[in-house]
């Protein structure tokens, strides 16, 4: 790309000093995990926003949209942005009461430590192929843009991203998501300009078959149950999941972390819209371009390097690249923190804060070698994605909810609930193997703590305690 490598590895050395800079404000683990819950609303929006608006948003739904239309990405965005703003209804205020680090500490003080411990082991392993489908996007950016191999744009795509979350953990993650969150905005919005400038939108949606813009599924039962189980893994699926946790328990106020996540479920869900109607144009302007195979994802890379100019060029890889970085920076720190506070911790003699702070970088470096491994394993984006989906959602969604909403859920309730719905979920994924799944395990995890948590009620005074 010549000069426009020359622009990009330039924004790239400033994101990476702001991440450096960031660190500064990094005293003790609660900076560290928490950025000291001092974000002022406009960062914290910018954090949550940021949260899935990665490789899955600009490379996976927009090929998914381009094939079959809005009933293929419900998922991601409309999911996400249910999610943010269900958050924000019932959840933020709730759990930014609490006063605690991770989704763990939630899931100890409510259930007890062997929920915790289980817990945290569910949400670790849930984000080793999301970490990892990051370091295959950011990989593939740089072995276009600098002409490398996909394993050393891998390598040195993982390096860049881990080096600032290491050094500034929360703080380095909304600070440089803000910055990121700005060039992703401008930069969508300048290719959309340009590329409707070569063929009017209109046009391309002009040429879509009835059907196509279809917001609801056929009348039949199955239809609808796939339907659900796409609003339902992220949707409801993501709120016990860390990386929201942080983000929306950084911010300075019980009000800005509400408020926070309402606005950004409507900026995400806005300019989510933009890549998928990328995706629409690419393919008309490409007709030949192969939707199924393992290039798919490079869909409106490719309509870029085609048909833009070189300053749309950078501007566009740019904000791609923003938007990858700040999914990974967060979804790495999301794992690390509770491996360190939930997992770690009873197993060595940390006690002390500082120790407690080198526990959590060491976290982040062990998380990011297994996803490192995962992405040299299997580059390939929705794969990955899709081996880390669903697993929240069976197992701990249902567990939060009656957690913070009645007094009768004890722990084993709790354990047998998220059990079943693993159980559940394995085996149909096993031999069903389509998205169905995620709605019956939520069901059965659903039922399963509804029986056990009427035959065995948590004890009043633990309850009191916990709170």
């Amino acid at each position: 790309m010549g000069l426009q490598s020359v622009f990009i590895l330039l924004y790239l050395l400033i994101t990476v000093t702001i991440g450096v800079y960031a660190a500064r404000k990094v005293k003790n683990s609660k900076d560290f995990i928490l950025a000291g819950r001092s974000l002022p609303l406009p960062i914290s929006t910018a954090a949550l926003f940021a949260t899935w608006f990665g490789s899955e948003t600009i490379l996976g739904s927009s090929v998914e949209f381009a094939k079959g239309g809005f009933l293929s990405v419900m998922q991601d965005p409309f999911g996400g942005a249910l999610c943010l703003f269900l958050l924000g209804l019932f959840f933020a205020k709730s759990l930014y009461r609490m006063q605690i680090l991770t989704f763990g500490d939630f899931y100890r003080n409510r259930y007890g430590k062997g929920m915790e411990i289980i817990a945290g082991i569910c949400l670790i392993f849930s984000y080793f192929g999301w970490v990892a489908a990051q370091f295959v996007a950011l990989g593939i950016m740089l072995q276009i843009i600098f002409g490398i191999s996909l394993f050393w744009a891998i390598v040195l795509g993982s390096l860049f991203v881990v080096f600032y979350t290491y050094l500034g953990g929360m703080w380095s993650v909304s600070l440089t998501d803000f910055f990121q969150s700005i060039s992703i905005v401008i930069g969508l919005v300048l290719v959309l300009y340009e590329m409707n400038s070569i063929k009017p939108i209109t046009e391309t949606i002009a040429e879509k078959p009835d059907g196509f813009f279809r917001f609801f599924p056929e009348s039949d039962y199955h239809s609808w149950t796939l339907y659900l189980s796409a609003w339902m893994v992220v949707g409801f699926g993501s709120l016990p999941q860390q990386d929201i946790f942080q983000r929306v328990m950084s911010a300075k106020s019980e009000r800005v972390a509400v408020y926070a996540s309402y606005l950004s479920a409507f900026v995400y869900l806005g300019f989510a819209m933009i890549p998928l109607f990328l995706g629409l144009q690419a393919k008309s302007l490409m007709p030949n371009f192969d939707l199924e195979g393992d290039g798919s994802q490079l869909l409106i890379p490719e309509m870029i390097l085609r048909f833009a100019s070189p300053t749309i060029q950078i501007l566009f890889f740019s904000a791609l690249i923003s938007a990858i970085l700040s999914t990974a920076s967060g979804a790495i720190l999301a794992p690390s923190s509770i491996l360190s506070e939930n997992i770690l911790k009873y197993f060595t003699a940390v006690r002390s804060d500082k120790k407690l702070l080198l526990l959590s970088r060491m976290s982040v470096l062990i998380v990011a070698f297994i996803s490192f491994c995962l992405a040299v394993g299997k580059p390939s984006i929705y794969a990955l994605v899709e081996d880390s989906g669903g697993i929240s959602l069976v197992s701990l969604f249902i567990p939060m909810v009656f957690g913070l909403t009645t007094k009768r859920a004890s722990q084993t309730a709790a354990i047998t609930s998220l059990i079943a719905g693993m159980i559940t979920w394995i085996l149909l994924e096993i031999y069903h193997d389509d998205m169905t799944s995620h709605f019956y395990g939520t069901v059965v995890s659903l039922v399963t703590m509804l029986i056990f948590m009427f035959l065995f009620p948590a004890k009043k005074e633990h309850f009191s305690e916990a709170k």
